[in-house]
Parts: C-alpha cells; structure tokens; sequence
C-alpha cells in the first residue's frame, strides 16, 4: 500500500484557517447540515478525467478537521474506495518516512480506520507501519446526502479529526492526500501530479506538498506556557529596575 520514491513536484501550498465551529461537526462521514464545515478552507481540485475532489480543512484547539468530497465519483464501492491523508510534521521533505511522518486512512462505510508512521524498516512500504489509532482521533466515510454542499448525488465523502499532539503544532506541515476510486481503480492526489492508475501508492514525504497557517494561529502557546512566560518577562523587568535604583544611589 505504501511505496515509491522522487524527485520534488510543484505544487500550490494548502491555507488551513481556524474555525469557531469545528467542534460542531458530526462525525458520520459527509457533510451533515448547512454550515457544518463551512467555516474551513476551500480547496478545489479537478483531474484530466473530469473527477473533481473537494478538501476543507480547519483547526480548532487540541485538533486538525479534515473533509474530503469526491463530488463526481458516482459509483459506491464499499469498503474499496477510500482516502489517505498524510502530514510531514517536521516539513522536511525526507526522501525516506522518518518517525515525525504520520498517514490516517478510512475506507467508505468502513467498520475501522487506521493510522500509520514512518521511521521503520520495511521498504516495500516505503518505511511505514500500522500503529494504535492515537486517542480521540476520529476517520469516518460514508455516502453523501442531499445536504451536501456540492451535489445532491450520492458519491464517497471522507471526515477525519486529527490530535494535535500527534502531529505537533506548526506553522507549515508537509501534507499529502489521495482518495482512490474503486470503480475506474485510479488514485486521486494532492499535488495533483502524483496521480495514479495503480493501486493506492503514499510516495516518499520528498514529494509531498504543504498546509500552512496563514495567521500563524495554529502554534499558538497554551495558556500554562504562556502565563509562564508572561512571569518570566515580569521578573527581569523588576530585576532590571531594582538595579537601576541601586545603581542611582550608589552614584549619588
């Protein structure tokens, strides 16, 4: 499943904005009332063939939200269409997956979801491996509804809800997503020039491209750091005045 390795490709890097309403979605894998994942970035994706993929994305908190919508994918393939998506969390750009490389896949009406990192040994899965889903995340697909954004036809659509504290607060991740249609057996990509006709492929982290915070908000200080760090400023201040006073007097 996972495999390959290249050269770097162009690509158009990701915004993900923070949103006041993400902790509002309903995880059951579509797009579930009017403005569920409306306060998100858009990012929209069309294909040589006409498929056509959408990606919202926001944070919130402790958690990365993530929805994909393959729009023009009409035929529903349980359990054998399905989506990957992955992060660079150090944005490195390793030829090889290194242990700071993490990838979460669902399937369409899957009863499981699954989480792989990198920093292993095996080549024939370009040095992933299966690891425990890590708390609270959530990966979920089903068949979309007439309270889609995009299309009352039914297609696959794909909801995740990533810990933060796993892939760590950063300005700019390396990030990579692929929903793979079960019917035409092609895989669909972000950057978009890694598409495929074979089985579903993660290539090296060397050609993935990026998600970024435009506001810088997402590595935001908790507030225990922060007030912390607030007391420590507070303190040279004093210490600094003290010194100034004892100085003054002394020169007198």
């Amino acid at each position: 499943m996972f495999s390959g390795f290249g050269i770097a490709y162009a690509f158009e890097s990701i915004p993900i904005t923070v949103s006041g309403t993400s902790d509002k979605i309903i995880f059951d894998g579509k797009w579930t009332f009017e403005y569920e994942w409306k306060a998100s970035s858009l990012n929209t994706y069309s294909y040589d063939d006409g498929t056509q993929i959408i990606l919202r994305s926001a944070h919130k908190d402790n958690f990365i939200y993530i929805f994909l919508d393959s729009v023009t994918d009409q035929y529903l393939d349980t359990m054998n269409d399905h989506a990957i998506i992955c992060f660079d969390t150090k944005n490195d750009k390793s030829i090889k997956a290194n242990s700071d490389d993490y990838c979460f896949m669902t399937s369409l009406n899957g009863r499981n979801s699954f989480t792989y990192q990198g920093g292993y040994t095996s080549i024939r899965n370009n040095y992933f491996s299966k690891i425990s889903n890590p708390d609270e995340f959530i990966g979920v697909s089903t068949v979309s509804d007439l309270n889609d954004r995009y299309t009352p036809t039914p297609h696959p659509s794909y909801e995740f809800k990533i810990p933060i504290n796993i892939v760590g607060r950063q300005s700019v991740y390396g990030f990579y997503f692929l929903v793979y249609d079960g019917h035409s057996k092609n895989a669909y990509t972000y950057p978009q020039n890694l598409e495929s006709e074979n089985f579903i492929k993660v290539p090296s982290p060397s050609m993935w491209g990026e998600m970024y915070s435009p506001d810088r908000s997402l590595p935001e200080f908790s507030l225990p750091t922060t007030s912390l760090a607030l007391s420590i400023v507070s303190i040279i201040i004093l210490t600094r005045m003290k010194y100034r006073i004892l100085l003054d007097r002394i020169s007198r």
